[in-house]
Parts: C-alpha cells; structure tokens; sequence
C-alpha cells in the first residue's frame, strides 16, 4: 500500500476532525457548523472557498502552480441521519436523533486530509474543485448545487466520488462500470372504496380487501412484465386504512419504492404500475389514484473514468486489493445527478467487518444506516492518498 507520508503524518489532526464531526451530525441542508468547520479548514490551508452553494454546500479550488489545464472534481457528502446513535464511546451524537449512521463524517475527513496536502503541493497543471455536498439522504443535494450553479462557477472535465463500503476489507476497493448504484423512487396509492358495517360487507366497496389483491398483483410486474435478465425491485413497505375494527373505511393506501438500473426498466414499471393498479381497483368496484416520485436517478459509471480511477487504486493498494467488477447495490446515490452532467466515477472503499469500533458501541452490526455504526479512521489517509494521487495522474 503507497500511502503518502504527509498524509499519515496528519492522520491524527484528521481524525480528529472526524470525530467532531461525527459527534455534531447534521440533517440535511441544515450542515451549518459542518460547513463552518470545512471552510475554516480550507481556508487555513490557503484555499479559495465558496460557500452557500446548495444552501449549505462549501467549495475549495485549488489551482495548480504548473499553468491552466484540464480540471477535476472531488465530491464528499456531509450530512447525518434522523436517527438515534445507540453507541457510547466519546465521539457519540451528542444531538437526540440525529447521527452519522452512513459515514459521511468520513467522506469529510478524507476530502480535507487531501484538500491539505494538495494545498502544500500544487505541483500539477491545472484546476481541483473540493465539492463539499449537503442533504444526500433524501434531500437532493448534488442536484441543488447544479441548479445554483456548481459547474458553471466551478467546470469540472471529470468528477469523481467515494463511498465507504461495510464488509469490503480495509484496504480494498470496488467500483464497476455503467450503474454502480439504482435508481430511487416513491408511490402512493391510494384506493377509494364505499365504507360500510363490517358485518355487512356486500353492501360496501371494500378498499382494504382491494388494496391487498393489488399488492400482489403489483409483483407481477417485476416477475411478468420486465426481462429478468433487468434487474428491479417493487417493494410495499406501507398500508393504512380505517380506524375500527368494525367499520369497513371509505379509503386505504399503500406505499412504497421502486429501484432499477436503467430509465427504460423504469419507465415500464411507472405505466405498468398505474394500469394494474386501475384495473384492480376496478374489479372491486373501487378506484385508485396513483402518485409517482422519482427521486435520484441511477448512478451510472462512466468507461473512461472508471478504468482510470481502477489504475489509481491499483497504483496505491496493488491489483489483488482491487475489484473492478463489484456487484452494483440498489442502494442510491444522488450523486448520480453530478454524473448525468460530467462523465466521471464513484468507488466504494472497504470500511470493514466492524472490529474498528472502540468499546462502547452498540450491539449492532457495523451497517450503513445501523444506530451502531462508525466510520473506520483505518480509512482515512488511505481515501485522502487515493484523492491526491487521482489528481496527480488526471493533471500530470
């Protein structure tokens, strides 16, 4: 492994910040005193940063001293989830319901031990943009910075962006080309019936009974309608209706999400969901009204990109520790929206099987989105190295 002296010098002091971090978490657009503590840190280092992207989103530049070039882009979200942290070492939530369950408190640190190294040696030809994102749990927080202007203020030829992995090794790396993570998606639907006595159910139009026939059905398009060789997933995750146990409700609902890899799986799966839900509802007298949301379109890896970000990670941790055909995850990543405007790459970085955790944590395994979770600080120089060299290698 060809980790960079400087950066294991600084490990400690990014550690430390780390844990700050994580011990402060943040919602989304609400990372206020994160961004502070990012701005102030580049702004020590001698970097140009913009604030206010994005609501909360932070920008450094770095410009190279070898003249103008080609430029890059360096993403790291910042935000925390609404949920309650069931560890107790010193570095623990110290705000009820909100915690760093993801590791974005590492992304942070990873991006500023490199921010620091590449400010000290600005030997390369050309432009880095530090991309500190907000609000990528749910909020959409790359694609408001596009709409305020990322790219136009800061031009990025190539843009580039990491996530810790569970249950890849410390040490490793995975990333493949084309959809790397899928796409994320609500509905609700919500079936009108004629409520009644439950002793004299004929004399109803039962939404209930309707909404159940309809979760069934909806399976059908996954297993009937898709080529199975398309990868999706239709999961009900709610259903709500009536108030008694003896009143037949005038309405029910049922929720949920649709995940898939390509926009065409999705499409089908939209217009199908719509008629099989009409046509049940229909055939128990009831009528139903469908919303849709798509949320974060599929991150989707670019060929060029991701065959050089491969050779990066296999100069710095060796082809063997390497895997560049990793099964992608139905997960989803709105990073994904930066990637549908430059052509780039995204790469898990093995945070491992949760040994890392000092005593105090919780009983939990060390999942992403788990109330036990941590980030591994194992990671630290090794995400931080593999920045810098990547900005080596695109503006040599």
């Amino acid at each position: 492994m060809k980790l960079l002296p400087e950066i294991l010098e600084s490990a400690a002091t990014i550690k430390a910040i780390r844990r700050d971090i994580h011990a402060h978490p943040e919602l989304c657009f609400q990372e206020n005193r994160t961004a502070e503590v990012i701005a102030k840190q580049l702004e020590a280092w001698g970097i140009k940063t913009h604030r206010g992207l994005g609501k909360t989103g932070v920008v450094g530049t770095i410009e190279g001293s070898l003249g103008k070039g080609k430029s890059i882009g360096l993403r790291a979200d910042m935000d925390a989830l609404p949920l309650q942290e069931h560890n107790h070492f010193e570095h623990a939530s110290k705000h009820e319901g909100k915690m760093h369950a993801c590791g974005h408190d590492g992304h942070v640190a990873m991006l500023l031990g490199a921010a620091e190294y590449l400010s000290k040696h600005r030997d390369f030809k050309g432009t880095v943009h530090l991309i500190f994102q907000p609000a990528e749990e749910g909020g959409g927080g790359a694609r408001e910075m596009i709409r305020d202007g990322l790219f136009d203020l800061f031009p990025c030829d190539a843009i580039f962006g990491m996530h810790n992995w569970p249950g890849l090794a410390v040490g490793e790396f995975g990333v493949t080309p084309g959809p790397i993570m899928a796409s994320s998606n609500e509905f609700v639907i919500t079936v009108n019936g004629k409520g009644g006595h439950a002793a004299l159910p004929h004399t109803s139009a039962d939404p209930v009974f309707a909404a159940s026939q309809m979760i069934s059905a909806l399976q059908g398009i996954i297993t009937r309608n898709k080529r199975p060789i398309d990868a999706a997933v239709l999961s009900i995750t709610q259903f709500h209706a009536g108030d008694a146990s003896n009143i037949i409700p005038n309405s029910a609902w049922i929720g949920g999400t649709v995940r898939t890899f390509t926009h065409e799986v999705l499409d089908l799966i939209e217009m199908r969901l719509h008629q099989v839900a009409a046509a049940v509802a229909q055939a128990f007298d009831c009528s139903a009204e469908v919303e849709f949301s798509r949320n974060y379109p599929p991150t989707i890896n670019h060929n060029n990109e991701t065959e050089f970000a491969i050779e990066v990670m296999k100069e710095l941790v060796g082809e063997h520790k390497v895997n560049p055909r990793i099964d992608p995850t139905m997960g989803a990543e709105d990073f994904a929206f930066m990637l549908q405007e430059k052509p780039g790459c995204y790469v898990f970085i093995g945070n491992g099987d949760g040994d890392h955790r000092s005593q105090g944590h919780g009983l939990g395994p060390c999942q992403l989105h788990n109330p036990c979770y941590d980030f591994n600080d194992e990671l630290l120089p090794l995400g931080s190295s593999y920045w810098v060299k990547l900005v080596q290698r695109y503006l040599a």
